[in-house]
């Protein structure tokens, strides 16, 4: 095998590591709803199916919060947080917009405190890129290897395609999230309405079911009638209050 070919076969592993990973992220987030869960999951996936990474972090600023954290490896999750110190390759890649590498942290002048903490944890190498989700969010997703130079060109790129994919994936988890929410605020409210609550009372005690269930028994019911909601709960109602016959 000729050097050409053995290149050309190393470059075409790398794009299929690089699919295989973005398709494991997407199915582990696709159906996600809570974005601290979404994080958890990108960690872990990326810690496994990156080749030479030994743990993976990610650092999340929200407008209004505190800022989020997720660590593959919760023994190491002080190197991605901010209240350590913000003087950080996760800090610097957020501030910059760009992706910070340090492939040797033995040489590394960098965040000296931070490098520190680092070293003691046995992590020798990071690369941190930063990763935009939506208006409210932004952060930096953060391979750690535990040994120098072990964090090449490719896990470069791999890293960039990442963060660039994940960014993706969780401005959707985003929108799940606030449309869960609004789904709820929606409930409260029919909940607390009279005829509406009256009716999810009514099947609460037919069924012995928590309010939550028998708000979607009163809603599969409308949408099997093509009826609004109030109507069959109305329905319902009228049904349990007519007197039986002896």
């Amino acid at each position: 095998m000729n050097l050409d070919t053995r290149e050309s076969m190393i470059d075409t592993l790398g794009v299929l590591e690089i699919a295989a990973l973005l398709r494991e992220l997407t199915a582990g987030l696709i159906a996600v709803t809570d974005f601290d869960e979404a994080l958890k999951r990108l960690v872990c996936v990326a810690r496994d199916a990156v080749p030479e990474v030994d743990c993976c972090g990610f650092t999340a600023l929200r407008a209004g919060e505190p800022a989020g954290v997720a660590a593959s490896d919760p023994a190491r999750a002080e190197l991605d947080d901010l209240r350590h110190g913000p003087d950080m390759p996760a800090l610097a890649a957020i501030r910059r917009r760009e992706m910070i590498i340090a492939q040797d942290l033995d040489q590394e002048s960098r965040w000296p405190g931070w490098t520190g903490r680092a070293r003691g944890l046995g992590v020798h190498g990071v690369i941190s890129a930063p990763v935009d989700v939506d208006e409210q969010v932004i952060g930096a997703i953060n391979l750690y290897a535990e040994s120098a130079d072990a964090l090449t060109t490719r896990h470069q790129l791999t890293a960039m395609l990442l963060a660039e994919h994940a960014g993706l994936l969780l401005a959707a988890v985003r929108d799940r999230e606030r449309q869960a929410a609004q789904a709820g605020q929606l409930d409260s409210a029919l909940l607390e309405e009279g005829v509406v609550g009256q009716a999810v009372g009514v099947i609460m005690t037919q069924r012995g079911c928590p309010a939550p269930e028998a708000l979607d028994v009163l809603r599969s019911a409308a949408s099997s009638l093509d009826i609004p909601l109030r109507e069959v709960a109305e329905r319902l109602l009228l049904t349990v209050s007519r007197p039986r016959d002896n």
